[in-house]
């Protein structure tokens, strides 16, 4: 799943984390195929079909996990979802951190109070949001 991406890379940089993502998101394409992830998600196929070449579109957490959830071996999207904000907000505890200190160090352009906003999930967020936030949350929590 995607808080899990943090596991399989040597270091924890938004742009390492972001590749990760994808790699996980392309490997579910791969594996059943770009048009059943098209038939069972409201992803637009044209982002569907540029994940199946290798590309790295902008996308949402919740298009991501519909794209995960396609998988058998996965849970349905917003259990995935759910487990993500859990682990977010585990970490942000574990390493002591607060919304605005992410906020102050990520190059994304958030505030704290969107920061917050996007892990409560009261806002979507991005994949390039999310490996931004959990590049401060698990550089603080080695």
């Amino acid at each position: 799943m995607l808080h899990t991406a943090a596991d399989s890379v040597s270091d924890c940089s938004p742009s390492t984390l972001e590749a990760a993502y994808f790699e996980q998101l392309q490997a579910v394409i791969e594996t059943v195929g770009h048009r059943q992830v098209a038939a069972e998600t409201d992803v637009a196929t044209a982002r569907l079909e540029a994940l199946a070449a290798g590309e790295q579109p902008p996308l949402t957490l919740t298009a991501a996990a519909e794209i995960l959830a396609v998988a058998d071996s996965n849970p349905d999207t917003e259990a995935i979802v759910f487990e993500l904000r859990d682990h977010l907000l585990l970490g942000m505890t574990t390493a002591v951190l607060d919304v605005d200190t992410i906020a102050a160090n990520i190059a994304v352009d958030l505030t704290g109070q969107e920061v917050q906003q996007a892990i409560e999930g009261r806002t979507e967020m991005t994949l390039a949001q999310l490996a931004a936030i959990q590049s401060v949350i698990e550089s603080r929590e080695d």
